[in-house]
């Protein structure tokens, strides 16, 4: 008998009970691995939409359309952190204070504004600016008190903010002072010397590579970087006395960048009074209960800011303006 006989005498002979077994076999096999799919799909979806929950509250968020506002409810202390080095797109920085200020300012129930102090200084452009605001809102707002809590340190740049405030609060051992201006860097003209690197610089504008590191100290250029850090300290002096008035208890060494602790600050008229900012909001503003107004910055912002510091680094201007500091 051949091969194929076989195999067909060999179907002929299947039960029908077999084939049914069989059907029903593959049948849920089939049915098992749909299920599974269908299973698979919904968890698919299911993540997917947690996904898509998850980046529209990012943006949400980036945008400022949530957790933007500083809701109050009663009177309150309004308190702004001025924490860290004072330059634009940095820890304090005009834009992010002056958004603060307005806010505590604007609403209804604020009855006197804290600004706690932690700075060591920075830029005086952003600090002059925050300087010119607080002053700009005072005359706006007559009857809402600013103060000035000092804590570790308030010194150069941070001094200058604090000298806009109705009153200045320090603790015994917190550092205040430090009226001065400076511009520093590096000389590296010995060291390419002895390396035997050569400086090849091409300028357009017999001062454009003024202060240039890699280049000898150019006397006229030194004349007038000098100068311009004068014209600063003289703002700078002008700011605190005008600040201060008649509580600045002048001496030869009050605006030498000297700085002192914060009893010593209170003796030479540079702070009013030991107190912490639930001291002030307690005791002088009358009010314990504290609102911080200190603005987050949101994720655009933070883009822009990034942006325009790298367009600043591009055409060397980013060196120049953040070698002076009022530090």
């Amino acid at each position: 008998m051949s091969e194929d006989s076989q195999q067909n005498t060999s179907l002929n002979n299947t039960k029908p009970e077999d084939t049914k077994w069989q059907r029903d076999a593959i049948e849920k096999l089939a049915g098992s691995a749909l299920t599974e799919q269908r299973t698979a799909r919904r968890w698919s979806i299911f993540f997917k939409g947690l996904m898509f929950a998850y980046l529209f509250i990012i943006l949400f968020y980036a945008l400022g359309w949530l957790g933007g506002g500083k809701a109050s409810t009663g009177s309150h202390t309004a308190l702004i952190e001025v924490a860290g080095v004072i330059e634009a797109g940095g820890a304090v920085n005009a834009d992010s204070f002056m958004s603060s200020l307005h806010d505590a300012y604007d609403d209804k129930n604020t009855k006197g504004i804290i600004l706690r102090i932690n700075s060591p200084g920075g830029s005086p452009v952003q600090a002059g600016i925050i300087n010119d605001e607080i002053k700009r809102q005072k005359k706006l707002h007559p009857k809402i008190p600013v103060y000035a809590v000092v804590e570790d340190i308030c010194a150069s740049g941070g001094y200058y903010i604090a000298a806009a405030t109705d009153k200045i609060y320090v603790d015994k051992a917190s550092i205040v002072g430090s009226i001065g201006v400076l511009m520093d860097g590096y000389g590296f003209t010995e060291v390419m010397k002895k390396v035997g690197v050569e400086r090849r610089l091409m300028t357009a504008g017999e001062n454009k590579a003024m202060l240039d590191p890699f280049s000898p100290v150019n006397p006229k250029h030194q004349v007038l970087a000098q100068a311009m850090l004068n014209q600063i300290h003289e703002q700078f002096i002008t700011v605190v006395r005008q600040g201060r008035g008649s509580r600045l208890k002048e001496t030869p060494e009050t605006f030498s960048g000297l700085f002192w602790s914060g009893e010593e600050g209170i003796k030479m008229g540079l702070a009013d009074a030991l107190g912490s900012t639930d001291y002030v909001a307690r005791d002088v503003i009358k009010e314990d209960k504290i609102v911080d107004f200190t603005a987050q910055e949101d994720f655009t912002s933070r883009i822009a800011k990034r942006i325009g510091a790298s367009m600043a680094k591009e055409v060397g201007l980013d060196a120049l303006t953040k070698g002076i500091q009022l530090r």
